[in-house]
């Protein structure tokens, strides 16, 4: 009897689990004359996506539902940018450890950058600040508006290489490595040791962070080869692409990081953040924030509302529907396309989450700056994120969703 019931409860749970899972391919078959190019070339563009329904109760508590497409967590592709997103979280977390020590500091405070290694930089001025200084705070701000790879190597080094993969490690995120800088020439030994760094105030040292060194290996345990060449200089190179040493971030483990920051009561208390309520409120910001909208760092029109937008906007250049925000990060590079998104529509009550990755290196060379981000990518995110989007506000809900507390006062 009870090997009867057992068997009556995978059966009838089965229809549930093949549902979740066609979900998104239904989807994009409905629509052959945008996505039939690309999902008939699975091997060429690699695609995964992963969108979470996401409902709520009388009590406006959320519940949710995710459907995976192509989803696989060992499979690597280069996350690109969205590594930052991780960094600005562990920089956040670390001020706040600091501070019980350091009560003085805080998110704002002068952060300066000194160099003790083989191509190590200084940092003791950053102009498109207010105050003409370097802070945790302006990195973050610049991370999250428009993807700054140097805002990131600063955090990366204030963090530590071995911290950062640890910390997040040991909250959960296992499906990744983050072991570089962004945008620049150091190899493995010298991405390992990060930079000495001082915060200040009015000529007086709060804290003083002497160099540090990576003291753990975090190289996957096989090779990582991509492609069927890359570009050397001048010279065609006729092998695949090594990337076994660069960074990896699954999609699976992005969502659940941006689950983390905007829905932290949803999550286990492992994986969330230390984070002040004004951390929080920061975070909700500056994801969501528009260049347009900023007024420190300065932004002109070459940072368009979709430059960091890439889902139902990214192919075109067009301002943003008033009543639409996206709190998200992106990451292009290598040819692989990634946004890792909440989207809401606060008129229409609607809010889903949604993650993709695309491959756009259909001639399989990387460092040929020959990608198809314009002639696929962007239009594969721009029509995915609608697609979802237009199944998503039609779908019923028993009640509709509070969003005020995402709906944030911008800087302008």
């Amino acid at each position: 009897m009870r090997h009867f019931l057992i068997l009556v409860t995978l059966l009838l749970t089965l229809p549930t689990f093949a549902q979740r899972k066609n979900l998104i391919e239904g989807l994009l078959k409905k629509s052959p004359e945008l996505f039939r190019s690309v999902t008939s070339r699975p091997d060429v563009y690699d695609v995964q996506i992963l969108y979470t329904q996401i409902d709520r109760d009388a009590q406006n508590r959320p519940t949710f539902r995710s459907y995976g497409y192509k989803l696989d967590k060992k499979r690597y592709f280069y996350p690109a940018s969205t590594v930052k997103f991780p960094a600005v979280l562990l920089a956040l977390e670390k001020l706040n450890e600091l501070k019980k020590t350091h009560p003085d500091l805080t998110r704002s405070t002068p952060m300066l950058t000194d160099s003790a290694y083989a191509r190590q930089s200084r940092v003791l001025t950053d102009m498109t600040a207010q105050n003409g200084l370097p802070s945790v705070e302006h990195y973050a701000k610049k991370i999250l508006l428009v993807s700054d790879n140097d805002a990131f190597n600063r955090l990366y080094e204030f963090v530590g290489q071995t911290a950062i993969n640890e910390r997040l490690y040991r909250k959960g995120y296992r499906n990744l490595r983050i072991v570089h800088r962004l945008e620049s020439p150091m190899n493995a030994d010298q991405n390992a040791h990060t930079n000495p760094i001082r915060f200040v105030r009015d000529g007086k040292t709060l804290y003083a962070q002497p160099a540090q060194v990576g003291t753990r290996s975090f190289r996957p345990d096989s090779a990582i080869r991509r492609g069927i060449g890359f570009m050397r200089r001048d010279s065609l190179i006729r092998q695949p692409f090594d990337f076994t040493d660069k960074n990896f971030f699954a999609l699976e483990d992005q969502q659940a990081m941006l689950k983390a920051v905007l829905f932290p009561d949803a999550v286990p208390p492992k994986s969330r953040f230390n984070f002040t309520p004004n951390d929080y409120a920061f975070l909700r910001q500056y994801l969501s924030q528009l260049p347009r909208e900023t007024t420190y760092p300065q932004y002109d029109s070459t940072y368009y509302d979709s430059y960091c937008k890439f889902l139902l906007t990214g192919d075109h250049k067009e301002s943003f529907p008033k009543s639409i925000r996206i709190f998200n990060k992106v990451g292009d590079a290598y040819g692989y396309l990634i946004d890792n998104a909440y989207i809401v529509d606060f008129e229409r009550g609607v809010e889903f989450m949604l993650s993709v990755v695309i491959a756009c290196n259909s001639d399989g060379v990387f460092n040929d700056n020959k990608y198809d981000y314009d002639s696929v990518g962007f239009p594969f995110m721009g029509n995915l994120g609608r697609v979802i989007f237009d199944y998503d506000a039609k779908r019923k809900r028993q009640w509709r969703p509070d969003l005020r507390v995402f709906q944030v006062k911008y800087d302008r």
